[in-house]
């Protein structure tokens, strides 16, 4: 029959190598798994403040009213948590995920610095051929800290004009006004005009005769202003009561009067349209002409 028994130095030093690196392993990934968490709770919590303090960056408080009751607020917030979230914290797992890998084989006992050392010469090579690659990733993770633009603004980046369709880490997609689709590199965007973002100020020439009396026009326009901005339709696009400011200029017969609205962001383009339709007529009924038009043949003569 064999023999059982086993030295107790045999069992002493098993006890001992179980206690020293595959427990050191053991707890390394603990320790992993535990970082992790706290980094994802962290990152979490960072990013719905920051989402928060920018939705009500440069916003009047009538404007938070309107944009919470229509969850504009709410789901621009949650697209760029999503997106920021999602990149921070797959950074913050790969991070992790490399230094216990690390820290597991060199209790290992295998050799780290060749390894380094390939690491970082492959390091170098990749960013010298991807500084474009970078810059875009760079400039992609600060427009959406800082909320520049999001799905649905209307911005001028210099080489398009458009509306936002979707915005990623490496590229902006908009639609311009004729249909067409355009994918810009945030690398490549200098500067960005957002004509969504906070309010608009819309800004309306009406032409009426020279020999109109502009004591009796204006008080007509502020009439029609001020009914428009009373005008359940339009008194939510209005942030205040539009302004006529009086007359803008005098010349070849006609003077031009000018009126001022702020308004909602996407909203500068329908005010002006109801304002000037109302004003005609106003006019019509009172009787006020419009600009004299000078035939081709008086014109030459």
């Amino acid at each position: 029959m064999p023999n059982l028994d086993v030295p107790f130095d045999s069992w002493a030093s098993t006890v001992d190598w179980l206690l020293g690196a595959p427990l050191r392993i053991v707890l390394i990934l603990v320790f992993a798994v535990v970082a992790r968490w706290a980094a994802h709770r962290a990152i979490k919590g960072v990013v719905e403040r920051a989402a928060t303090r920018a939705d009500d960056h440069e916003r009047s408080s009538l404007e938070r009213v309107f944009d919470s009751a229509a969850g504009v607020r709410r789901e621009r917030r949650r697209q760029r948590a999503l997106t920021m979230g999602s990149l921070l914290r797959s950074i913050a797992t790969f991070t992790i995920a490399t230094v216990a890998l690390l820290t597991i084989m060199a209790e290992l006992g295998m050799p780290l610095a060749p390894l380094l050392t390939s690491a970082g010469i492959g390091g170098v090579a990749l960013g010298f051929g991807a500084q474009s690659l970078v810059k875009d990733f760079l400039s992609g993770v600060f427009m959406i800290i800082e909320d520049q633009y999001g799905v649905g603004d209307f911005i001028d980046t210099g080489e398009a004009v458009g509306t936002v369709e979707e915005v990623s880490l490496r590229v902006t997609r908009l639609r311009d006004a004729s249909g067409v689709v355009w994918f810009i590199r945030n690398g490549e965007i200098i500067r960005i005009g957002n004509k969504s973002q906070g309010w608009a100020m819309a800004t309306i020439d009406i032409p009426v005769a020279y020999d109109e009396d502009p004591a009796q026009v204006i008080p007509m326009l502020r009439e029609v202003t001020a009914q428009v901005y009373a005008d359940p339709e339009w008194s939510t696009k209005l942030l205040e009561e539009p302004t006529v400011a009086g007359v803008e200029s005098v010349s070849g017969g006609t003077m031009t009067l000018r009126i001022f609205a702020k308004c909602r962001p996407g909203e500068q383009w329908g005010v002006p349209r109801v304002i000037r339709e109302r004003a005609k007529e106003r006019f019509d009924t009172e009787g006020v002409r419009g600009p004299r038009i000078t035939p081709f043949g008086d014109a030459q003569a």
